[in-house]
């Protein structure tokens, strides 16, 4: 799908990056200002238009993200000689990012505003799965410790 056409039931942000990408396209070529415009207008819609709950989702999702680029650093300076251990911390970073997604996909409201997959599904119910799945990666992980 391109940026060009918008899905049945586009979200605020969605329409604003393919106004932005179609104003840019229009022109030959971007300056940096412009760059900086559509960055500027991309978090504005992003603050204006997201609630508080699913930023304090995407902190954590950053979190997670940099604390598995700071392992695979690690791993690439120092070397990964407890095997096991870095294999461990990277598959619970990489499993506590998916399933956090899993969990803002569910508890979004722009996806249970329109007819789909989680219109009856309660935030509560999404939270218990959330819990539950990472009860069950990290007995995994931790049994992969030795």
């Amino acid at each position: 799908r391109h940026l060009t056409t918008l899905p049945p039931h586009p979200s605020p942000h969605h329409q604003i990056i393919c106004f932005i990408f179609l104003k840019q396209k229009r022109r030959k070529g971007m300056a940096p200002s412009t760059y900086v415009g559509a960055i500027t207008a991309l978090w504005n819609a992003y603050n204006n238009g997201t609630s508080q709950r699913m930023k304090i989702i995407d902190v954590y999702l950053s979190y997670v993200l940099i604390t598995g680029i700071l392992q695979m650093v690690y791993c690439a300076v120092v070397g990964t000689f407890p095997f096991n251990s870095f294999l461990a911390g990277f598959i619970s970073t990489v499993g506590s990012f998916i399933l956090t997604v899993a969990l803002r996909v569910q508890v979004n409201p722009v996806n249970k505003s329109h007819e789909g997959k989680w219109k009856g599904l309660s935030d509560e119910r999404a939270f218990a799965d959330y819990l539950l799945c990472s009860v069950i990666l990290h007995l995994v992980v931790f049994n992969f410790l030795g």
